[in-house]
């Protein structure tokens, strides 16, 4: 069975305040006093009101769920302790005026330097799903295969409607806010793994980029695994949405990978941005350019289509009914981005970071 991890950003918010609490420190030492918590499970972020962890390679839904799970209840303890509330959002809905506190690795320091104004307003969190592959050329496959789909992904996973203390009107504002890095957006078409490992060294080699970490495409071959890291997804309020998203996306890729997959319409790169950019503005509310016809249609119409060119895949993993049923929960309940102003609307910030707490270790 194909293998998934999930890598997981969290955001550290003064519990009053609701102002990002650069304690990532001291929250990460409560962990590793934690006997549930391994040091690996714990990685800095680029600012000190961040933290990530990592699931291990999973094969099922459950021992996914279960490990991000375990971490979060201890990260939610650990946070609390430090007079924090831990918040899986895409974006900080308030910030300071102040320079944000760059966690202090040298990488992060050079990033600082070469984009200060883009790393100042950098309170943004994703949710990045890795899924195995057999090589680098299967990998180019599925990558130039699945480009269409992804925004119906970043619609589905929304959940960054705040910045700066208002509603920015976007459902996924943190997928706008990345587009300043000079590599996003969806991927271009590779030829093959050798085209692809060309093209990355020279972008690397013009000096535009620090190295290949900042290559954030919404999806790309990953530098440390033999994966495909998709990364086009929000931090989500509650773990079950992650991994619906993680397991999703196995099937996505494992589709295309499949000899029966049927390729999508053939679409423009700029058709394909603009697709993107309508995806993080409208959310599940709005339309989307179908895949498949390259029409706009309503996003729950897209999403049914996905999930029926998925539905072998889907089957062959047993997660035919957790995607139902994780799908069901958000036409019910919205996305996160509709739980976030929901919130906001009927309890102002308080009842926003009450939201945060309680769906840290929802189940």
């Amino acid at each position: 069975m194909v293998t998934f991890g999930i890598e997981e950003e969290y955001l550290l918010v003064d519990s009053t305040t609701g102002l990002p609490k650069f304690s990532s420190a001291t929250v990460s030492g409560f962990l590793q006093a934690s006997r549930q918590v391994d040091d690996d499970d714990i990685q800095p972020e680029l600012l000190t009101c961040q933290l990530e962890t990592s699931t291990p390679p999973c094969t099922t839904a459950d021992e996914a769920l279960q490990s991000l799970l375990a971490f979060r209840g201890q990260l939610a303890k650990a946070a609390y302790k430090s007079l924090a509330r831990a918040a899986g959002t895409g974006t900080a809905p308030r910030m300071a005026e102040a320079p944000p506190e760059v966690t202090d690795k040298r990488r992060y320091h050079q990033m600082r330097d070469s984009a200060r104004a883009i790393v100042a307003d950098q309170y943004i969190n994703g949710l990045h799903v890795h899924i195995q592959i057999p090589d680098k050329d299967a990998g180019v496959m599925a990558l130039n295969r699945i480009r269409p789909w992804l925004p119906a992904i970043v619609a589905l996973s929304a959940n960054s409607p705040f910045w700066r203390d208002r509603d920015s009107g976007f459902e996924s504002w943190r997928t706008v806010s990345y587009r300043r890095w000079p590599v996003q957006g969806l991927p271009p078409v590779f030829k093959n793994g050798a085209d692809y490992e060309a093209r990355v060294q020279h972008l690397v080699d013009t000096g535009v980029i620090l190295d290949r970490g900042v290559i954030t495409w919404v999806a790309r071959l990953s530098e440390n695994y033999p994966t495909l890291e998709v990364r086009a997804c929000d931090a989500q309020l509650e773990a079950h949405d992650s991994v619906l998203l993680a397991v999703l996306l196995r099937a996505l890729v494992t589709a295309a990978l499949s000899d029966s997959w049927q390729n999508a319409e053939e679409f423009t790169p700029e058709i394909l941005d603009a697709s993107l950019w309508q995806a993080a503005r409208h959310g599940l509310r709005g339309q989307l350019v179908h895949p498949e016809t390259g029409h706009l249609a309503p996003a729950p119409e897209v999403l049914t289509t996905l999930v029926k060119t998925v539905e072998a895949a889907l089957h062959a993993t047993d997660d035919s009914g957790f995607v139902a049923d994780g799908l069901a929960r958000i036409a019910e309940h919205g996305t996160g981005s509709a739980r976030q102003r929901r919130a906001r609307e009927h309890g102002g910030l308080p009842a926003l970071l009450d939201l945060y707490a309680g769906s840290l270790t929802a189940r």
